[in-house]
């Protein structure tokens, strides 16, 4: 089945502690489409400058990604530049321009309103909402995503948004944010009582957690000795999560599980390049040995259902804040 991603394509320049890379092809539906691709067909509906590079367009074309949806205006394309310190997981914003981006009003090409799956990237919770309404029929799953920035400013219209969608997907830092509780487990029961069916966290190089009302699934991040530049992975991770979930139609909460696997699964072929390098490159060998590899990861045996074999002793009675 097939996914339709509403978002940004930007041009990023990022420096690492691994070097650096100006005007690298990036953005939110940019990374989610590519690694979506290789689950299931994606549409893109998105907005870009007289500037954006033909070879961008043709990689994106290359993946059987329609971008009837790319409108393409006079202007430049969104511009963001980042750094990145040791600590990986953090990127310090030095420069954002909107440029095209400002103006961006998503207007859905015919076919798009009926698409079965639908990933809201991050953007302004008005246009999400906006998208939300031109869909001609509630999709089989809606799933979204947003930033501090939005939390901050426009609280009113993200609750609607968060109140829509099936899964939501955010950070630590957001899910607190949002939920105005910094215990994780108690920030995603309050954001669930908001109306998603799922919160999956996203926790960067620590994997991610998914949280619904009667279950929690733990997915781990794929150990790598170097993280070359981690800018996208969220967004690549949400890409493997709804292309598996599409490619399989499964909407159980095995296949919720399954899907955050190969969201980490596509998330850790992103952070081992610059940008898109990896990403856009992979074989399907390279997908399945790497979900083989995630398996074996978290696979011990099958004694799951077994008791353990614990000593037993004979308990005392606390006398802690007694009076003695």
């Amino acid at each position: 089945m097939s996914i339709l991603v509403v978002g940004s394509v930007a041009y990023d320049s990022v420096k690492t502690p691994y070097g650096s890379r100006r005007e690298a092809l990036g953005g939110s539906a940019t990374y989610f489409s590519v690694a979506a691709s290789y689950f299931a067909p994606v549409s893109i509906v998105a907005v870009v400058g007289s500037d954006f590079r033909s070879e961008d367009q043709a990689m994106l074309k290359s993946h059987d990604i329609d971008t009837r949806g790319l409108a393409r205006v006079r202007g430049k394309t969104f511009r963001w530049v980042g750094e990145y310190g040791e600590d990986i997981n953090n990127a310090r914003t030095l420069d954002t321009q909107l440029n095209v981006f400002a103006d961006f009003s998503p207007a859905l090409e015919p076919g798009h309103s009926s698409a079965p799956f639908l990933f809201l990237a991050n953007i302004d919770p008005e246009l999400q909402y906006q998208v939300l309404q031109q869909m001609q029929d509630r999709p089989k799953l809606v799933a979204g995503d947003t930033m501090n920035f939005w939390i901050q400013g426009k609280a009113s219209a993200l609750a609607k948004v968060v109140g829509s969608v099936d899964v939501l997907l955010v950070n630590e830092a957001e899910v607190r944010q949002l939920a105005g509780e910094n215990n994780l487990a108690k920030a995603a029961r309050r954001i669930l009582h908001q109306g998603p069916r799922m919160v999956v966290v996203k926790r960067g190089e620590y994997g991610a957690v998914g949280f619904t009302p009667e279950n929690v699934f733990a997915a781990p991040a794929y150990p790598l000795e170097n993280v070359i530049d981690p800018t996208g992975a969220g967004d690549t991770f949400a890409g493997g999560f709804m292309g598996y979930l599409a490619a399989s139609g499964d909407l159980t909460m095995e296949g919720f599980r399954r899907a955050m696997i190969v969201g980490s699964v596509m998330a850790s072929f992103t952070v081992e390049s610059f940008g898109l390098d990896r990403l856009r490159s992979l074989s399907t060998d390279a997908i399945q040995e790497r979900y083989r590899e995630f398996w074996r990861l978290t696979y011990f045996d099958g004694t799951g259902e077994r008791e353990l074999p614990t000593r037993h002793f004979a308990l005392q009675e606390s006398t802690s804040g007694r009076d003695g």
